[in-house]
């Protein structure tokens, strides 16, 4: 599987444990940025690896900030982004069981370097189980397509 990751300044130090640990699992990882601690802003991140995603350059994503949620917020806006924030394995896994979320976002100020592995591995060993939650998916497309130009 090819994943995208990105994080901002603040998720930059798990990132790179991230990286190593995907490779690890036998992941291609396109990594896309920051590359320095500078300053930077999350929704230029979330935005672009969400880019990535449903442009099919890479088959999911996975971003870093303090705690998630701006990052998240940011890839959700790109339309066909089921982005979730999650800070234990059990959601992530249902997320994309139920939700069939493609990036996973997580905060370096909330959760450590060993549990964010642990919801990396819930979350890709996951897949969409389909029937009646494919049907709530549609319904979210739906809203997509009404609110997102």
């Amino acid at each position: 599987m090819k994943i995208g990751i990105a994080s901002d300044h603040v998720g930059l130090e798990l990132k790179p444990l991230i990286i190593s640990y995907l490779e690890e699992l036998g992941h291609e990882v396109v990594d896309y940025g920051p590359q320095s601690p500078e300053r930077t802003d999350y929704p230029s991140y979330g935005k672009l690896v969400a880019e990535k995603v449903v442009r099919k350059e890479v088959d999911d994503g996975i971003l870093i900030c303090g705690t998630g949620v701006g990052i998240s917020i940011s890839a959700n806006k790109v339309k066909g982004i089921r982005a979730v924030v999650c800070s234990d394995p059990y959601t992530a896994e249902l997320s994309k069981q139920h939700n069939n979320t493609n990036i996973l976002a997580f905060g370096s100020r909330v959760v450590g370097s060993e549990l964010a592995k642990m919801i990396v591995k819930a979350w890709l060993g996951a897949e969409f189980e389909g029937g009646r939650h494919a049907n709530r998916v549609a319904m979210i497309a739906d809203i997509e397509e009404q609110y997102l130009c």
